[in-house]
């Protein structure tokens, strides 16, 4: 039998358990064997059999997923499938009403597969891929709220240097992206896909539906590797191969796909596609798969069934392990090659146990651990993930695992196996130190020594505290030592006497009465301490309890330190160098976050060149390290964790190795890695690219030439003014009226917008009254002759009291920069020229007062302007500063309407302020530290208000009702998602970490309560939304329109609101 019929053979095998499995709910890998063998392969008697095993057996452990007998057993579990609407009551115990729903799903089933020819597992692929389809084509008719964008500047879109090409998600695609960036950075893998050769009929007719499917999905393969290797785009979009994959299968229903599945058939459908290549080329020996050679290997299968033994050999792809119950990828392992009790296996009695071993005879150079992080819940009736922690290393070495130590291993298992024992033994005497007592509370005995040492040394009271309290509150207290203080001297005489009178023995305390009595009972000491013990008995007990805590604390280190001593032989049993020869290197870490039946994949990948991880999260490629990788890949932390492991073997270094000129010695790289169509391929579409940053540099350069026009005709008009303000009064005829009202017209265009602009308060006036009081101070205390000499003066006045407001430390509710832009430009270092010529605007304003003095000052400041050439001040930078400006005053006003729309609890729109006015003022900061405003102070509130919002839709979800449900779902999909992105940035705070983590855990929480279908039909919708990891920023509300405000209004409620922030507790922000 060739290797080809062999994987046929084995894999119908897979496919017949795969319908028993997903038939009849077993999940025992041994018990659907065993049906199958007593039913021949019949379906229908093998689901006779085990439901009429389980109606008489108790259910079996399902410790055990894997038979390894058999290679092709059923790894996966469909999630997110929609139940059918003819549905059977099998709540009840009517036998009947269970072997007829069986009998209808295999009927349906057999029929699917007989018309089509298509397995239940290809069809579960198809409808995945068709949901991808779907997505991508509905995104055309999405709202703006929903849709995943290009950036418009193709700049943003543009390759940077030798950085990775990422993969476009295209709806519901992370899986793809995942897995075939882990193939293609196997170079070796890479070379093969690249150079694949079509078959020579290929341009006859497919003879079957493999060729159909599998020869045009290679072609568009082929493209997508030419792409992601030559390609100036920063990602490519991989919509064609996608759909390739959509054809080659018929189906409507939608789910994400599993990456473990889809790796599998992948792997299947290359692996059709290269037999074919390997089966023309006519060799003399036996035609090898390059696939085959590349992923599969084999194990020997040794057992011992009813007491006979048996030894199979078989081949396998991806090799599953489950997880739950396992704290390392080789407890994982152990687990997997040894199966029921081995002690029959090599021994020389003929026992009637049962069990097996697994050996490796040979690896593949690619080794792929499936870990199986499904599993179904039978009482629920759905999957559920398992988030248990597992450790994994990054080199694995294999030698314990393969057939040639077979003996050795044995050997070392067994001492491993008594080491535990012992290692129970020590354990369980260590916890009866550190766990002592009989009750439900229990204390270390140390400690318990340690208490009763210090009861026992504590000196006992001599009074009770009852006769203090009385001596203090009670004229009349039976124990008092001393008369009351308000008694008179015959009183006391008449109590001592009858005090005296009476015998000792006849003294009797009084009776304790609780509710009548408000004092404590008599003789109760003041803390714990023993009442009678004498100095003999404190001094042998002492010394008891002093020599048999030393004894515990020495027997407690004695055993920490022999299991300490265990632990590490165990660690160390198999670091000889006799079984470090089989190296593996982890190469890819493919994860998963989210639950069974919504999440997000992206992938880890080691690369050689760096030394390092990456991350390839869809589009988004960045540098990774091997602690964000631990982080978000063993489990047990958020809802992250691996499912695919991907290890390659360390010796066979051609795998991942570049290639290397012959001639010159260089290594390829770039399209010269390309055979010739896909070189021109990659030209095309680069070409294609070129045109996009051609049409995009004519609309800037047309746009930037429209705004140099605007800015020339007004510097002419400005030219104009300046020529008439410095003639002598009197001379020429354009020092009349009709001059004045043009230089009134023109003056308005030198000034900023922020200058100029008209509010409901006049903002002009409060900057008018400061500079013509600086006008009046300056004629005051230098008496300047002339009216240049005058503006000169006042020039210094006011740039002096700006430097004093800039040089102030002020709290966040007095920000000068608010009051004035000189402010804002000398504490971000504006050059002089800049500063020079802001004030001489100032001082050039058409409305300063009406005295001769003001308006000399102001022809002057005009002249000045005019007299102010291109080279002395660059009028780019000149409106670049007051752009900056104006953006800061806009950013204050985004924060400062956002922070008060939050304390009036009006979260929906304090989101969109507070939201842009962090990323307004992120692009302050990046230019300087004094540009925008506190950055964790704007991102503690977005957080918060983001939290509020979280937690109002989910109240809503809660409702019930249609149209709380629907708001809050629309809360989400407008505010909430689209701001995760934001949160989860290269430099993202761990508070946003954990808010986003909160928000989608408060949503996962719902997956395991019982609701209604709709209700749980939009949240499957929901969740996949909001549990995709990817940072690529999709579109958001517009930013809202601002309206004027002046100088004084904006500082007096920036301030009020600033002031109310800062009376909240630190701890609070």
């Amino acid at each position: 039998m060739t290797v080809e019929q062999n994987v046929l053979q084995q894999h119908s095998q897979k496919t017949l358990l795969n319908q028993l499995k997903e038939v009849t709910g077993t999940t025992d890998s041994q018990l659907l064997q065993q049906a199958l063998q007593v039913s021949n392969g019949d379906l229908a008697e093998a689901v006779a059999f085990l439901t009429e095993k389980n109606t008489k057996v108790p259910n079996v452990c399902e410790t055990t997923y894997y038979q390894t007998a058999q290679i092709g057993n059923d790894r996966y579990i469909s999630v997110g499938s929609q139940a059918d609407t003819n549905v059977i009551d099998l709540t009840g115990e009517d036998k009947d009403d269970l072997q007829r729903a069986i009998a209808l799903s295999l009927e349906e089933s057999n029929r699917a597969f007989r018309e089509t020819g298509i397995t239940e597992e290809e069809q579960a692929i198809s409808r995945i891929l068709e949901a991808s389809i779907a997505e991508n084509k509905a995104t055309l008719k999405r709202s703006h709220t929903e849709v995943w964008r290009d950036s418009p500047n193709p700049y943003d879109r543009k390759r940077q240097d030798t950085c990775p090409v990422g993969l476009k998600n295209v709806g519901n695609t992370c899986w793809f992206s995942a897995v075939i960036q882990s193939l293609f950075n196997l170079l070796e893998f890479q070379r093969l896909v690249l150079h694949y050769s079509p078959p020579a009929r290929a341009q006859d007719p497919p003879r079957n539906q493999k060729e159909r499917r599998n020869l045009p999905f290679m072609q568009e393969l082929r493209n997508l590797f030419s792409l992601m290797v030559g390609s100036n785009r920063k990602y490519v979009d991989p919509s064609r191969a996608v759909e390739i994959l959509q054809e080659a299968f018929q189906s409507s229903d939608s789910q994400q796909q599993d990456v473990c599945e889809f790796t599998h058939k992948l792997l299947d459908w290359l692996e059709d596609a290269f037999q074919v290549t390997a089966e023309e080329a006519r060799e003399p020996q036996e035609p090898k798969n390059p696939m085959v050679e590349l992923f599969y290997g084999r194990f020997v299968a040794v057992g011992v069934l009813e007491g006979k033994k048996f030894e199979n050999t078989e081949m396998f792809g991806q090799y599953p392990l489950q997880v739950n119950g396992f704290r390392d990828l080789h407890e994982c392992l152990e687990a997997a090659m040894v199966e029921g009790e081995i002690e029959s296996l090599h021994s020389a009695e003929n026992s009637a146990r049962s069990g097996q071993e697994h050996w490796f005879t040979e690896l593949p150079p690619v080794l792929t651990f499936e870990l199986s992080r499904f599993e179904f819940n039978q009482a629920l009736g759905r999957p559920e993930k398992i988030h248990n922690k597992l450790d994994f290393p990054p080199m694995l070495y294999m030698d314990r695992y393969m057939d040639k130590n077979r003996d050795i291993t044995r050997i070392k298992r067994e001492e491993i196996r008594r080491l535990k024992e012992h290692l129970t033994v020590l354990q369980q005497r260590l916890e009866r130190y550190l766990s002592y007592g009989s009750g439900p509370k229990r204390f270390p005995l140390a400690d318990v020594l340690q208490y009763a040492l210090e009861f026992s040394s504590s000196k006992p009271v001599c009074t009770s505290p009852v006769e203090d309290i009385d001596s203090a509150t009670s004229p009349s207290g039976a124990t008092a030592k001393q008369p009351p203080p308000h008694t008179s001297p015959a009183e006391q005489g008449a109590s001592g006497s009858v005090e005296g009178a009476a015998p000792p023995s006849q003294q009797k305390t009084p009776p304790f009465k609780p509710f009548t009595q408000s004092c404590l009972p008599p003789n109760l000491p003041m803390h714990p301490a023993p009442r009678h013990i004498s100095e003999d008995e404190l001094r042998v007990l002492e010394g008891c309890l002093h020599r048999w805590r030393s004894e515990v604390e020495n027997d407690t280190r004695d055993l920490q330190s022999s299991i300490s001593r265990i632990h590490r032989t165990i660690e160390l049993m198999y670091s000889d160098k006799s079984m470090m020869q089989v190296p593996y290197r982890l190469h890819a870490v493919l994860v998963h976050e989210g639950q069974a039946i919504a999440g997000h994949y992206w992938a880890y990948i080691f690369d050689p060149r760096q030394n390092g991880w990456m991350k390839y999260n869809d589009i988004s490629v960045t540098k990774s390290s091997w602690e964000e990788l631990m982080r978000d890949s063993f489990g047990g932390y958020r809802n992250a964790s691996a499912y695919c492991l991907m290890y390659i073997n360390d010796k066979k270094r051609f795998l991942i190795e570049e290639e290397f000129d012959v001639e010159t010695g260089l290594m390829v790289t770039g399209l010269a890695k390309l055979p010739g169509d896909l070189q021109n391929y990659v030209k095309e579409d680069n070409l294609q690219f070129e045109r996009e940053l051609k049409v995009w540099d004519m609309l800037q350069a047309r746009k930037a030439h429209q705004e140099k026009q605007a800015l020339a005709s007004a510097s002419a008009s400005t030219t104009t003014i300046a020529t008439t303000a410095a003639q002598p009064a009197g001379t020429g005829t354009e020092s009349g009226a009709g001059a004045a009202t043009q230089t009134d017209n023109t003056a308005q265009q030198l000034d900023p917008e922020y200058m100029e602009q008209q509010s409901p308060i006049d903002d002009s006036r409060h900057l008018r009254e400061e500079t013509e009081r600086a006008i009046a101070q300056a004629a005051a205390e230098h008496d300047p002759k002339g009216p240049e000499v005058l503006l000169n003066a006042a020039i210094e006045v006011e740039y002096g009291r700006l430097l004093r407001l800039a040089q102030e430390d002020t709290p966040p509710e007095r920000d000068h920069r608010l009051q004035h832009v000189i402010v804002y430009f000398i504490q971000n270092e504006a050059p002089q020229k800049i500063l020079e010529r802001t004030l001489l605007a100032q001082f050039a304003d058409r409305n300063l007062g009406f005295e001769e003095r003001c308006k000399s000052v102001m022809k002057v400041a005009c002249a000045k302007l005019h007299l102010i050439t291109p080279q002395e001040v660059n009028m780019e930078e000149y409106e670049m500063w007051h752009r900056e400006y104006q953006k800061f005053r806009e950013t204050t006003t985004y924060l400062m309407i956002g922070l008060e729309l939050y304390k009036k609890e009006n979260y929906v729109e304090a989101q969109v302020y507070l939201i842009y006015s962090y990323q307004f003022n992120r692009e302050l900061l990046s230019k300087g530290q004094y540009r925008g405003h506190d950055e964790k102070l704007i991102a503690h509130y977005r957080r918060e208000c983001l939290l509020k919002l979280n937690e109002h839709a989910a109240s809503l979800f809660e409702c019930g009702e249609e149209p709380e449900v629907v708001s809050g779902l629309s809360i989400m999909n407008e505010l909430v998602v689209p701001c995760i992105p934001l949160l989860l940035l290269d430099d993202m705070e761990e508070k946003d970490l954990i808010a986003v983590e909160d928000v989608r855990n408060r949503w996962c929480s719902y997956l395991g309560q019982e609701m209604e279908p709709n209700l749980q039909e939009k949240l499957t919708d929901f969740l996949p939304k909001l549990l995709d990891c990817s940072t690529e920023i999709k579109s958001f509300l517009d930013p809202p329109k601002l309206g004027a405000y002046s100088t004084q209004e904006l500082c007096e409620r920036f301030g009020r609101v600033m002031a109310a922030l800062s009376r909240i507790p630190a701890d609070g922000r």
